[in-house]
């Protein structure tokens, strides 16, 4: 089958303003745990969309690992091309794709890194081997082989022993403060519901949009 006939009818309840919470994080939530208990694979794993320098947008797919009033916490190298792109131009976007339940969530917010301590505290939590995988990679550089990765990850396996293993100081979180927040829910000929959340002073003004 072409891409061009590749259809699915999203038959679905559909998503009324009543069923919304007055709170994003809580509206997240609440998506979220059903995206698990469904099985959805991976249903942290979000697009992030940057700029570069030149103005040219860059995505990738990454893990949150964390959602407060503030927004949305992911972890990463600093010196990756993502992290360079958004230290330079801090407003990104981000989307959630749960398509097993047909839905979907927007996000649009400025970036900043989190707190040393926070950072200090979720690498901890990690599990050895990624913490040394964390010391092995220069992510976003270019590399001869994967041999490259394997003598350094030596390296770092002889470095530490058996002892603990510290937080890089090239690696730690991002913050993404979110001003706007959409939720998507599939219905069928394609006359979706879209409701979008936005920031107006410290309260949240809800609206629905047009598929």
């Amino acid at each position: 089958m072409s891409l061009r006939d590749r259809r699915v009818q999203y038959e679905t309840a559909g998503l009324e303003r009543a069923d919304l919470a007055a709170d994003p994080t809580q509206q997240f939530n609440q998506w979220y745990n059903e995206a698990l208990s469904a099985g959805v694979a991976e249903p942290n794993a979000f697009t992030l969309a940057s700029v570069d320098h030149t103005g040219w947008p860059n995505a990738r797919v990454v893990l949150a690992r964390g959602i407060d009033a503030r927004g949305i916490t992911f972890f990463t190298n600093y010196d990756s091309a993502k992290s360079r792109e958004v230290a330079a131009a801090p407003c990104v976007s981000g989307t959630f794709a749960w398509l097993d339940l047909h839905r979907q969530v927007r996000l649009r917010g400025e970036v900043v890194r989190l707190s040393e301590s926070e950072s200090d505290e979720y690498f901890a939590s990690r599990p050895r081997e990624s913490q040394l995988g964390a010391w092995a990679s220069p992510q976003s550089e270019e590399i001869a082989d994967r041999s490259v990765l394997e003598q350094r990850l030596a390296e770092v396996r002889s470095r530490f022993g058996d002892g603990v293993v510290t937080r890089p100081p090239f690696w730690g979180g991002w913050l993404i403060n979110v001003s706007v927040w959409e939720f998507w829910q599939g219905r069928p000929s394609r006359l979706h519901d879209r409701f979008r959340y936005e920031r107006v002073g410290q309260q949240w003004g809800i609206a629905r949009l047009a598929p």
